[in-house]
């Protein structure tokens, strides 16, 4: 599956552009590859997604045929690492 469609679908993004423009800041990273939006991704792939304030890993235990709920769609992956990169505003 298509690694735009798989993030949607474990609502991890709201859509599918918001994937593409990740990915085109080198934001996503499959195996610690580089990933582009078509980019493919199987069960057990470890997925980096590097958002404006925050890092998130996790590994695909399970790939999704389709949108599942918020729900349900934390069975489909294990958190590896979820980094808040704010800085402190208390530091300032």
């Amino acid at each position: 599956m298509r690694i735009d469609l798989a993030l949607k679908h474990l609502c991890l993004v709201k859509s599918r552009s918001s994937v593409k423009h990740l990915c085109d800041d080198g934001a996503v990273r499959v195996n610690d590859l580089q990933a582009k939006p078509s980019s493919a991704v199987r069960t057990g792939d470890q997925i980096t997604i590097r958002f404006p304030h925050r890092t998130v890993t996790i590994e695909l235990l399970d790939v999704p045929e389709k949108q599942l709920s918020k729900s349900v769609a934390p069975t489909y992956y294990q958190m590896i690492s979820d980094v808040d990169t704010r800085k402190d505003d208390e530091d300032f």
